[in-house]
């Protein structure tokens, strides 16, 4: 189980997360059989987001993947990725830019997995390391799969242990910690030659350091407890050898969020080794319980807060599409579009705060697999 990290100058918010999940990482060590032959794959990803009147933040993201098989048993995977983030980030709200917000950031990422085939099953263990100017990640992880005689089940655990350590630049002599633990259950499912369903749940548990020391009057909890629950569901058609992929997400912490996440994706193969997917994802989340709206006066502060757009409540939309082309046995071409947009008066719960500007994203990535 892979570990998500997230950097304290983290202004690209969901609709990056949402690109970058789609950069290549160790995923494909966790496959029930030995691979065939050794990957190499290498992505590009451009972002650049926005709200009416101004460019925020723009990024340049590069990752390489390499998976070699050995001896018939096990499987070594290796990910590098490098993103560069510049442009400018609210103090608060979506309104407040101060020259304080004008960064420019570099990334570097490492992550290592090793795993074991078993009879039924497979044990996957892994780690991964994050640096910039002033942040470091580290993360441990170990995940099992068992599958059953008939092959018709899998039955998967995993946890994973993350260190945070956070060094602002605004205050070079202080430096912040947080420690979180996280972990998951899940099984999956074939119920027919066309329907493969999964259900997962997860549980993370973190102290330490939340704060945004980048904004204006944010001071937030310094435990955080999440839940997730999240079911799968892929249907084949036969007659026109495409796939349709259903997803739901609920999650909620103790900071008070709540957030639902439906996902669309349909696969549909084209003669000439062509694969186009289009995709749609519909967010949305409540606000945490201590989000200062707009609105609010700044007099009297309670014992927790923040002006932070990404912990109020809102609704978002994604529409993509992904084209791949496969070159021979051994290529493997890929480009994907996708674009964002969020609005408060989106969130299906309510209260979304109407004083916040409407937020725009698209990224564009592509890639090439080469396989040994």
């Amino acid at each position: 189980m892979k570990s998500i990290t997230y950097p304290s100058t983290n202004v690209v918010g969901a609709a990056l997360f949402a690109a970058a999940i789609a950069l290549p990482a160790s995923q494909t060590a966790f496959a029930e059989a030995v691979p065939e032959s050794s990957i190499v794959s290498f992505k590009y990803l451009n972002y650049q987001d926005s709200q009416p009147g101004q460019e925020r933040v723009g990024v340049n993201a590069y990752s390489i993947m390499g998976m070699v098989p050995i001896a018939g048993k096990w499987s070594i995977s290796t990910t590098y990725t490098n993103d560069s983030v510049s442009g400018a980030s609210p103090d608060a709200h979506s309104t407040v830019v101060s020259g304080a917000s004008k960064m420019t950031e570099n990334r570097q990422a490492v992550d290592l997995s090793v795993t074991r085939y078993l009879p039924k099953g497979s044990v996957t263990l892994g780690s991964s390391y994050s640096t910039e100017h002033d942040y470091v990640s580290k993360s441990y992880s170990a995940q099992e799969s068992i599958t059953t005689e008939d092959k018709n089940t899998t039955f998967t655990f995993g946890g994973s242990y993350t260190t945070d350590t956070i060094n602002p630049t605004i205050d070079k002599a202080s430096f912040y910690d947080r420690k979180t633990y996280s972990g998951m259950i899940g099984v999956t499912q074939v119920l027919t030659k066309e329907d493969i369903v999964q259900v997962n749940l997860g549980y993370a548990s973190g102290k330490g350091d939340y704060n945004d020391h980048y904004k204006l009057f944010d001071l937030r909890p310094d435990k955080r407890e999440s839940k997730t629950f999240m079911t799968r569901w892929n249907h084949h058609f036969d007659r026109r050898d495409g796939t349709a992929r259903l997803s739901y997400r609920y999650y909620t912490d103790s900071f008070g969020i709540n957030a639902h996440t439906f996902g669309m994706e349909y696969v549909q193969p084209l003669p000439h080794e062509w694969t186009v997917t289009p995709l749609f994802r519909f967010y949305s989340q409540t606000a945490a319980t201590f989000y200062l709206p707009t609105s609010d006066p700044l007099a009297t502060l309670p014992s927790y807060y923040s002006l932070d757009q990404r912990l109020s409540a809102f609704g978002a939309t994604s529409i993509g599409v992904k084209v791949e082309k496969k070159i021979g046995k051994e290529w493997l071409v890929d480009a994907r579009f996708e674009s964002y947009e969020q609005r408060p008066e989106w969130s299906i719960s309510g209260g979304g705060d109407k004083g916040l500007l409407p937020f725009y994203a698209r990224s564009i990535q592509v890639g090439l697999t080469r396989h040994f």
